[in-house]
Protein backbone atom coordinates (compact mmCIF):
# COMPACT_ATOMS: atom_id res chain seq x y z
CA UNK A 1 0.00 0.00 0.00
CA UNK A 2 0.97 3.72 -0.63
CA UNK A 3 2.39 4.34 3.14
CA UNK A 4 4.51 7.30 2.16
CA UNK A 5 1.01 9.31 1.23
CA UNK A 6 0.51 8.89 5.44
CA UNK A 7 3.59 11.46 6.14
CA UNK A 8 1.94 14.57 6.26
CA UNK A 9 -0.54 14.02 8.62
CA UNK A 10 -0.97 13.33 12.31
CA UNK A 11 -4.08 11.61 12.81
CA UNK A 12 -4.33 7.75 12.39
CA UNK A 13 -7.68 7.85 11.02
CA UNK A 14 -6.83 10.53 8.14
CA UNK A 15 -3.44 8.42 7.79
CA UNK A 16 -5.72 5.37 7.12
CA UNK A 17 -8.28 7.10 5.03
CA UNK A 18 -5.31 8.52 2.50
CA UNK A 19 -3.36 5.13 2.28
CA UNK A 20 -6.69 2.73 1.98
CA UNK A 21 -7.97 5.49 -0.41
CA UNK A 22 -5.20 5.76 -2.53
CA UNK A 23 -4.26 2.23 -2.54
CA UNK A 24 -7.95 1.32 -3.90
CA UNK A 25 -7.46 3.88 -6.77
CA UNK A 26 -4.53 2.13 -8.07
CA UNK A 27 -5.60 -1.51 -7.59
CA UNK A 28 -9.43 -2.22 -7.26
CA UNK A 29 -10.73 -3.05 -10.36
CA UNK A 30 -14.15 -3.69 -11.57
CA UNK A 31 -15.95 -6.76 -11.06
CA UNK A 32 -19.43 -6.04 -13.19
CA UNK A 33 -17.11 -5.51 -16.68
CA UNK A 34 -13.82 -5.66 -17.60
CA UNK A 35 -12.06 -2.22 -16.70
CA UNK A 36 -8.86 -2.64 -14.86
CA UNK A 37 -9.30 0.31 -13.02
CA UNK A 38 -11.87 2.25 -10.85
CA UNK A 39 -12.23 5.84 -10.80
CA UNK A 40 -12.51 8.25 -7.12
CA UNK A 41 -15.84 9.41 -6.83
CA UNK A 42 -16.30 13.23 -6.23
CA UNK A 43 -15.40 14.21 -2.45
CA UNK A 44 -18.92 14.72 -1.49
CA UNK A 45 -20.70 11.79 -3.03
CA UNK A 46 -22.48 10.23 -0.21
CA UNK A 47 -21.78 6.46 0.27
CA UNK A 48 -19.72 5.90 -2.97
CA UNK A 49 -16.26 5.90 -3.19
CA UNK A 50 -15.22 5.03 -6.29
CA UNK A 51 -16.96 4.74 -9.72
CA UNK A 52 -16.22 1.93 -13.26
CA UNK A 53 -15.04 4.40 -15.81
CA UNK A 54 -17.12 1.88 -18.29
CA UNK A 55 -20.08 0.43 -16.81
CA UNK A 56 -20.78 2.84 -13.95
CA UNK A 57 -21.16 0.41 -11.24
CA UNK A 58 -20.65 2.12 -8.03
CA UNK A 59 -18.20 0.97 -5.33
CA UNK A 60 -18.15 1.87 -1.80
CA UNK A 61 -14.98 0.95 0.31
CA UNK A 62 -15.00 0.25 3.99
CA UNK A 63 -11.52 -0.07 5.37
CA UNK A 64 -9.90 -1.30 9.15
CA UNK A 65 -7.11 -2.49 10.52
CA UNK A 66 -8.87 -5.20 12.20
CA UNK A 67 -10.33 -8.78 11.12
CA UNK A 68 -13.77 -7.91 9.72
CA UNK A 69 -16.17 -10.18 11.88
CA UNK A 70 -19.56 -11.05 12.23
CA UNK A 71 -20.74 -6.98 11.35
CA UNK A 72 -19.48 -4.24 9.13
CA UNK A 73 -20.50 -0.62 10.69
CA UNK A 74 -22.61 0.84 8.17
CA UNK A 75 -24.14 4.59 7.80
CA UNK A 76 -27.76 5.65 8.64
CA UNK A 77 -30.10 2.46 9.27
CA UNK A 78 -33.36 4.11 7.13
CA UNK A 79 -30.60 5.58 4.10
CA UNK A 80 -29.62 1.70 3.84
CA UNK A 81 -33.20 0.13 3.95
CA UNK A 82 -34.48 3.03 1.29
CA UNK A 83 -31.25 2.16 -0.89
CA UNK A 84 -32.12 -1.54 -0.81
CA UNK A 85 -35.54 -0.54 -1.85
CA UNK A 86 -34.89 1.60 -4.63
CA UNK A 87 -31.50 -0.54 -5.83
CA UNK A 88 -29.40 1.80 -5.26
CA UNK A 89 -26.20 0.44 -2.76
CA UNK A 90 -23.07 0.08 -3.92
CA UNK A 91 -20.73 -2.75 -4.49
CA UNK A 92 -19.30 -3.11 -1.27
CA UNK A 93 -15.51 -3.14 -1.22
CA UNK A 94 -14.51 -4.55 3.04
CA UNK A 95 -10.55 -4.11 3.03
CA UNK A 96 -8.67 -5.60 6.02
CA UNK A 97 -5.17 -4.34 6.16
CA UNK A 98 -1.70 -4.02 8.58
CA UNK A 99 -1.26 -0.40 9.31
CA UNK A 100 2.53 -1.28 10.45
CA UNK A 101 3.65 -3.05 6.75
CA UNK A 102 0.57 -0.77 5.07
CA UNK A 103 -0.47 -4.36 3.19
CA UNK A 104 -3.39 -5.61 2.39
CA UNK A 105 -4.20 -8.84 4.35
CA UNK A 106 -8.23 -9.82 3.58
CA UNK A 107 -10.19 -7.91 0.72
CA UNK A 108 -13.81 -8.62 0.39
CA UNK A 109 -16.15 -8.00 -2.50
CA UNK A 110 -20.06 -8.10 -1.56
CA UNK A 111 -22.29 -7.20 -5.12
CA UNK A 112 -24.69 -4.99 -4.73
CA UNK A 113 -27.41 -6.47 -5.70
CA UNK A 114 -27.32 -9.66 -2.49
CA UNK A 115 -28.16 -6.78 -0.01
CA UNK A 116 -31.48 -7.48 1.78
CA UNK A 117 -33.16 -6.04 4.62
CA UNK A 118 -32.49 -9.13 6.42
CA UNK A 119 -28.41 -8.56 6.44
CA UNK A 120 -29.29 -5.02 8.37
CA UNK A 121 -29.32 -4.58 11.54
CA UNK A 122 -30.66 -1.30 13.08
CA UNK A 123 -28.19 -0.50 15.70
CA UNK A 124 -29.29 1.47 18.77
CA UNK A 125 -29.65 5.93 18.50
CA UNK A 126 -26.50 7.85 19.49
CA UNK A 127 -27.21 9.14 23.17
CA UNK A 128 -28.48 12.21 24.42
CA UNK A 129 -24.83 13.87 24.74
CA UNK A 130 -24.33 13.13 21.14
CA UNK A 131 -23.16 15.69 18.45
CA UNK A 132 -25.96 13.75 16.72
CA UNK A 133 -27.88 12.75 19.26
CA UNK A 134 -30.93 10.29 18.38
CA UNK A 135 -29.55 9.39 15.02
CA UNK A 136 -29.48 5.45 14.22
CA UNK A 137 -27.39 3.61 12.53
CA UNK A 138 -27.19 0.04 11.06
CA UNK A 139 -24.89 -2.90 11.04
CA UNK A 140 -24.30 -5.03 7.50
CA UNK A 141 -24.39 -9.01 9.33
CA UNK A 142 -22.30 -10.77 7.14
CA UNK A 143 -23.85 -13.97 8.26
CA UNK A 144 -26.91 -12.95 7.08
CA UNK A 145 -25.20 -12.74 3.00
CA UNK A 146 -24.86 -16.42 1.50
CA UNK A 147 -20.93 -17.16 0.92
CA UNK A 148 -22.17 -16.77 -2.48
CA UNK A 149 -22.26 -12.94 -1.96
CA UNK A 150 -18.89 -12.66 0.06
CA UNK A 151 -16.36 -12.94 -2.57
CA UNK A 152 -12.83 -13.20 -1.63
CA UNK A 153 -10.95 -11.10 -3.56
CA UNK A 154 -7.63 -11.18 -1.01
CA UNK A 155 -7.41 -14.35 0.96
CA UNK A 156 -4.60 -14.22 3.89
CA UNK A 157 -2.77 -11.92 1.51
CA UNK A 158 -3.42 -14.50 -1.60
CA UNK A 159 -4.94 -12.81 -4.55
CA UNK A 160 -7.71 -14.50 -6.34
CA UNK A 161 -7.61 -14.13 -10.05
CA UNK A 162 -9.56 -11.32 -11.62
CA UNK A 163 -11.46 -13.66 -13.95
CA UNK A 164 -12.82 -15.60 -11.00
CA UNK A 165 -13.60 -13.06 -9.29
CA UNK A 166 -16.00 -11.61 -12.05
CA UNK A 167 -17.05 -15.21 -12.76
CA UNK A 168 -18.24 -15.08 -9.40
CA UNK A 169 -20.42 -11.87 -9.87
CA UNK A 170 -21.73 -12.52 -12.81
CA UNK A 171 -23.32 -15.66 -11.39
CA UNK A 172 -25.23 -13.62 -9.06
CA UNK A 173 -25.95 -11.40 -11.91
CA UNK A 174 -29.65 -12.83 -11.80
CA UNK A 175 -30.82 -11.14 -8.57
CA UNK A 176 -30.16 -7.85 -9.17
CA UNK A 177 -33.36 -8.07 -12.15
CA UNK A 178 -35.38 -9.14 -8.51
CA UNK A 179 -37.66 -6.65 -6.77
CA UNK A 180 -36.01 -6.27 -3.15
CA UNK A 181 -38.59 -8.12 -1.47
CA UNK A 182 -38.49 -11.43 -3.76
CA UNK A 183 -34.63 -10.76 -3.52
CA UNK A 184 -34.61 -11.14 0.06
CA UNK A 185 -36.22 -14.49 0.12
CA UNK A 186 -34.60 -15.83 -2.02
CA UNK A 187 -31.26 -15.21 -0.86
CA UNK A 188 -32.38 -16.30 2.55
CA UNK A 189 -33.49 -19.88 1.37
CA UNK A 190 -29.83 -19.80 -0.42
CA UNK A 191 -28.30 -18.87 2.64
CA UNK A 192 -30.42 -21.40 4.98
CA UNK A 193 -29.27 -24.01 2.17
CA UNK A 194 -25.88 -22.96 2.08
CA UNK A 195 -25.83 -23.53 6.05
CA UNK A 196 -26.29 -27.21 5.91
CA UNK A 197 -23.20 -27.76 5.01
CA UNK A 198 -23.65 -30.36 2.63
CA UNK A 199 -24.50 -30.62 -1.20
CA UNK A 200 -27.38 -32.64 -1.19
CA UNK A 201 -30.59 -31.97 0.76
CA UNK A 202 -34.33 -32.35 1.22
CA UNK A 203 -37.60 -30.04 1.09
CA UNK A 204 -38.34 -31.46 4.90
CA UNK A 205 -34.36 -30.05 5.45
CA UNK A 206 -35.18 -26.77 4.63
CA UNK A 207 -38.61 -26.63 5.76
CA UNK A 208 -36.45 -27.23 9.71
CA UNK A 209 -35.67 -23.54 9.00
CA UNK A 210 -39.78 -22.53 8.53
CA UNK A 211 -38.89 -20.38 12.29
CA UNK A 212 -35.83 -18.60 10.90
CA UNK A 213 -37.18 -17.64 7.63
CA UNK A 214 -40.54 -16.15 9.42
CA UNK A 215 -38.89 -13.82 12.04
CA UNK A 216 -36.62 -12.43 8.51
CA UNK A 217 -39.96 -12.15 6.94
CA UNK A 218 -42.92 -11.61 9.67
CA UNK A 219 -45.32 -9.98 7.35
CA UNK A 220 -45.77 -13.27 5.49
CA UNK A 221 -47.76 -15.75 6.82
CA UNK A 222 -47.36 -18.88 4.11
CA UNK A 223 -43.30 -19.45 5.02
CA UNK A 224 -43.50 -23.50 3.31
CA UNK A 225 -45.26 -21.81 0.14
CA UNK A 226 -42.33 -18.99 -0.22
CA UNK A 227 -39.68 -21.69 0.87
CA UNK A 228 -41.05 -23.92 -2.44
CA UNK A 229 -40.98 -20.96 -4.75
CA UNK A 230 -37.57 -19.46 -3.73
CA UNK A 231 -36.18 -23.57 -4.45
CA UNK A 232 -37.85 -23.35 -7.70
CA UNK A 233 -36.13 -20.05 -8.62
CA UNK A 234 -33.00 -20.92 -7.24
CA UNK A 235 -33.19 -23.60 -10.08
CA UNK A 236 -33.94 -21.44 -12.54
CA UNK A 237 -31.19 -19.44 -11.89
CA UNK A 238 -28.59 -22.44 -11.83
CA UNK A 239 -27.96 -22.74 -8.34
CA UNK A 240 -30.04 -25.87 -7.26
CA UNK A 241 -30.60 -29.16 -9.61
CA UNK A 242 -33.91 -31.01 -8.52
CA UNK A 243 -32.61 -34.83 -8.40
CA UNK A 244 -36.65 -35.87 -7.34
CA UNK A 245 -39.52 -35.27 -6.30
CA UNK A 246 -38.57 -33.36 -2.80
CA UNK A 247 -34.98 -33.69 -3.45
CA UNK A 248 -32.24 -30.93 -4.21
CA UNK A 249 -28.66 -30.59 -5.14
CA UNK A 250 -26.57 -27.48 -4.73
CA UNK A 251 -24.98 -27.03 -8.43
Amino acid sequence: MPGELAAPYKSPAQRARVVTEGWGEENLYCANCSSPRLRRAPPNAQAIDYTCPECEHPFQLKSQSRPFSARIVDAAYSAMCRAIAEGNTPNLVALHYDPLRWRVLNLLLVPRFVFTLSCVERRNPLAAGARRRGWVGCNIVLANIPPDGRIPVVSGGVVARPSEVRERFARLRPFEDLRHEARGWTLDVLNAVRGMGRREFSLADVYAHEAALARLHPENLHVRQKIRQQLQRLRDSGFLEFVARGRYRLS
